[in-house]
């Protein structure tokens, strides 16, 4: 009988480190949200257990609005308004995955869905998205957003109708004035002032011949300086 208890125990000890040892902080439930506002192509804020909270979409990334260090990157605007619209178009619900539920920055990490329909899948499938943030375990829709990715790359739509723009490592501006070309013909970059945002958020231009010019990397192009003050932008030297 104490050899019968004994092993009992112990079997109920392991049981108890193996349910430990499973992440449970997601599963495949939807649960309804209010949304507050869109922020840009790939967040939003929502009322989340009653406090308003900002919500970053998992395993997708849309090109920035407003950086601190990148500013607003070419099609971030148009990822903004389609997320925009989405998100207007229905009731939004949000779905956790089996990982954590935060990010670095505090977070909610989420799939969301308008009227069921993924927006995740939407925003991929016509080009104002890249699969991105791919972080095990939270990628249970990873397959699926792949397929639509592929999509519009094969369509050569949105992000994907610049070459290389979309990398890896983010999207890289520098590579639609490359590609880009005027009415005429000309290459975009005979507009020769860049504009650069700094790591404090200031909006800098530089004019070709400055000291600081051949090392600036540019968020903007510009073709005069008072189209570079019209958009919010200082001289190097001021």
């Amino acid at each position: 009988m104490k050899k019968l208890i004994v092993l009992l125990s112990i079997l109920v000890m392991a049981g108890c480190g193996l349910t430990d040892s499973i992440d449970t902080g997601g599963s495949s439930s939807r649960m309804p949200v209010e949304v507050v506002s869109v922020i840009d192509g790939d967040t939003i804020r929502i009322m989340y257990e009653g406090k308003e909270t900002t919500v970053r979409y998992l395993l997708i990334d849309t090109p920035e609005t407003n950086h601190p260090r990148l500013g607003e990157q070419p099609l971030g605007t148009e990822a903004t308004q389609e997320n925009r619209r989405l998100i207007e178009s229905g009731e939004v619900s949000i779905e956790f995955d089996v990982g954590d539920r935060l990010d670095d920055y505090g977070r909610l990490l989420a799939y969301l869905y308008v009227d069921g329909e993924s927006v995740q899948q939407q925003l991929l499938e016509t080009g104002h998205a890249r699969v991105a943030y791919v972080f095990p375990p939270n990628t249970r829709y990873l397959e699926e957003f792949k397929e639509a990715e592929q999509m519009a790359k094969e369509q050569e739509i949105g992000i994907w109708e610049y070459e290389n723009y979309a990398t890896d490592r983010g999207f890289d501006s520098d590579a639609v004035f490359e590609n880009e070309k005027t009415d005429t013909g000309q290459d975009a970059r005979e507009c020769e002032i860049k504009g650069n945002i700094n790591s404090k958020g200031a909006k800098i231009y530089h004019m070709p011949g400055s000291s600081s010019y051949e090392q600036t990397n540019p968020e903007e192009w510009f073709c005069s300086e008072q189209e570079a003050i019209d958009n919010g932008f200082r001289g190097s030297g001021q």
